[in-house]
């Protein structure tokens, strides 16, 4: 099999988008299989800067199948935009497959999204407020709409009626605002995206099914980062589905033995959004520093990123649990320039080393992070193509990397564009 699925293995952010659109070169298909419209990947060629939230980053390359599988929440409008945003660049869309399994998004979520972020008050999670929480609590609770349902007008009107009148209930009852959704509105909005997407919408089980049963090279494309699983990340702050390697089989319908390799793309440092405690976290002027040289602001959202040191314990968690056999190791061209760069190697929690990371939040925000100090380097990385070409003290900075967390660098980038990235080992 010549299937690779890419995951992140912080708390996302950590450039997935570049790689998948590396590899995404040389596949024949690529799959989206979880999350909606609340993560971004921020591709960059040539001097053009695409940011993508739904559509799969193999759309920039022709001829490839690019899939949105059944696991994701699928916000027509916001589609519909990056359709638009490709098209006036001349970028051929019509090889882009919808599952008909996929649940809708509609404004009822959004608002109940916001609803319910401000509810929180101090205790917030830091969500995007696009809806995707509330979809997949309907989808949860086996009350959702699926693309399979938009596509028929009758049994649309059937299942969006009752829709309307239960969130309404909720805005007035437990918000205490006036009625916010009229039903022949938003009925007739999504007719008109039904018939606008309907030419793209497929059983896309079968799509990648067949394409690996082939031969063909497929492509499994993250979104998110590991700490933002449900199940395995930093709860409550996390997203609403698995952004895993696991989350593959089941978003995209086809069994676990079917994927063969798992790439993590790691930030040579960590990064984080939104709430929850972060052990590494840099509140000063280094922490700035990495922020600024790494433009580190969200595509979708536009803010800022909590920076620190680079955090092994995290790391080999998320190569535990998503079974990593390879790392892409990004951005290492923003420790350029500094005297030394530090890698936490395990946490301190009152007198007991903890190497493990912990499921409790409380315990979380109770650890130290104990570091290795290595020397920095100063050299310009950007212009190298080999990685005999990188300074002696990055590549012990990476070899430290590879020690701590058990899984070799396969990958580094050394700047935003495709171009910009060094291969120690082909990945299909």
């Amino acid at each position: 099999m010549k299937t690779v699925a890419v995951v992140g293995s912080q708390w996302g952010d950590e450039g997935k988008g570049k790689v998948i659109d590396y590899l995404a070169t040389q596949a024949d298909v690529v799959v989206r299989g979880q999350g909606g419209n609340n993560a971004g990947h921020t591709l960059v060629v040539g001097s053009k800067k695409f940011a993508l939230r739904l559509i799969p980053s193999g759309v920039l390359n022709p001829n490839i199948i690019n899939v949105i599988g059944n696991g994701i929440v699928f916000d027509p409008k916001g589609f519909l935009e990056e359709i638009e945003m490709l098209n006036k660049d001349d970028i051929d869309t019509s090889n882009i497959k919808i599952s008909d399994r996929a649940h809708v998004v509609f404004p009822y979520h959004k608002e109940l999204d916001g609803l319910a972020e401000e509810a929180r008050g101090d205790n917030k999670i830091g969500t995007t407020k696009k809806g995707i929480g509330p979809c997949y609590m309907d989808k949860t609770e086996r009350s959702g709409i699926r693309i399979c349902d938009l596509m028929d007008k009758d049994i649309f009107e059937k299942k969006l009626r009752p829709q309307i009148e239960a969130k309404n209930k909720i805005v007035k009852n437990i918000y205490g605002k006036e009625e916010l959704f009229d039903f022949d509105t938003i009925y007739n909005e999504y007719l008109e995206y039904a018939e606008k997407i309907r030419h793209y919408v497929a059983d896309t089980s079968v799509v990648v099914y067949d394409a690996i049963k082939a031969g063909k090279k497929v492509l499994f494309e993250g979104a998110q980062g590991t700490l933002l699983d449900l199940d395995l990340g930093t709860y409550p702050y996390v997203t609403s589905s698995h952004p895993t390697s696991g989350g593959f089989s089941i978003g995209a319908g086809i069994g676990p033995n079917m994927i063969k390799d798992v790439v993590g793309i790691v930030k040579a440092y960590t990064t984080r959004v939104g709430e929850g405690p972060f052990v590494t976290e840099l509140d000063n002027e280094i922490g700035e520093r990495i922020r600024i040289q790494g433009h580190e602001f969200g595509t979708v959202t536009g803010r800022s990123r909590r920076c620190g040191w680079f955090d092994a314990v995290i790391v080999r968690y998320a190569a535990r649990v998503n079974g990593l056999t390879s790392i892409s190791l990004m951005l290492l061209d923003v420790l350029t320039g500094f005297d030394t760069v530090k890698i936490c190697t395990s946490y301190k929690m009152g007198d007991k080393i903890v190497k493990e990371f912990p499921a409790s939040l409380e315990d979380l925000a109770k650890c130290e992070p104990i570091y290795e100090e290595l020397e920095g380097w100063s050299e310009d990385l950007t212009g190298m193509e080999t990685y005999e070409e990188l300074p002696e003290n990055a590549k012990k900075y990476i070899a430290k990397i590879e020690e701590l967390v058990g899984v070799s660098v396969d990958m580094v980038s050394v700047g935003p564009n495709r171009a910009q990235t060094i291969i120690r080992k082909n990945i299909f």
